[in-house]
């Protein structure tokens, strides 16, 4: 998909804070109000622009403890890839999850309060998934870049 200069620079003010009113997109890039929201319309319509959604401070919220866990499935075959992606989808403390290559099947990103709520979701909600053959667990100790923007 191509985009001109203006798409591409519409993008980023919408990823930067898409709360702005189209008038104040329209000011920032130069156009009318008619043509900022036909663009981002446009945008919408191709699939370009997917949702909109309210960032959390993590810690404001008590989920700042960030774990990168990574899974191994006992067997690499469809019905367990399957069923761990079904089950791991249900688990509201895993923000990102990877079907990865290479000496694991996948990566958890995981919010919780603590190592003992960690410890608490380990125990009872991904060590009960069946087809689990091993674990690997990572503490972020500081978030140096974390961003939603894609560049175009």
């Amino acid at each position: 998909m191509k985009f001109d200069e203006i798409d591409t620079r519409l993008l980023g003010l919408l990823q930067n804070d898409s709360k702005k009113t189209t008038k104040e997109y329209a000011l920032h890039l130069n156009l009318s109000v008619t043509a900022v929201y036909e663009r981002i319309k446009r945008l919408e319509k191709l699939g370009v622009i997917t949702n909109y959604v309210a960032l959390v401070d993590k810690k404001k919220v008590n989920k700042a403890f960030t774990v990168l866990c990574h899974i191994k499935l006992v067997q690499h075959i469809k019905e367990y890839v399957l069923q761990f992606e079904r089950e791991v989808l249900k688990l509201e403390e895993v923000a990102e999850c990877y079907h990865i290559s290479g000496d694991y099947d996948y990566i958890l990103k995981i919010y919780v309060a603590d190592m003992e709520e960690y410890r608490e979701f380990m125990i009872t909600k991904l060590t009960a998934i069946n087809h689990i053959g091993s674990t690997q667990s990572s503490f972020v100790i500081n978030e140096l870049k974390s961003t939603t923007e894609v560049f175009i």
